[in-house]
């Protein structure tokens, strides 16, 4: 499994404030308030979060889901002779 980041860089597309956040690891936020002009920011249709949608790294479980996918498959050992 890889390294699971925590933080995301936040950036609303309103006013381009951007924040460093911590994402919680075993939940999806979909509501974010941005601190620069208030707007109230939620995930696009296909995001499971705001931090897939506005941050520069995808939320925890989103991370593992995709590290799950793109790991190789174990190899069985080799047989002894």
């Amino acid at each position: 499994m890889s390294i699971i980041l925590t933080q995301s860089m936040i950036t609303c597309p309103a006013c381009g404030f951007a924040k460093n956040e911590t994402m919680p690891s075993d939940a999806c936020r979909i509501i974010y308030r941005c601190e620069g002009c208030g707007a109230r920011l939620q995930p696009a249709a296909g995001d499971c979060c705001v931090f897939c949608t506005y941050g520069s790294m995808p939320c925890p479980p989103i991370q593992i889901e995709r590290s799950e996918r793109t790991s190789p498959e174990p190899q069985p050992a080799p047989a002894l002779e």
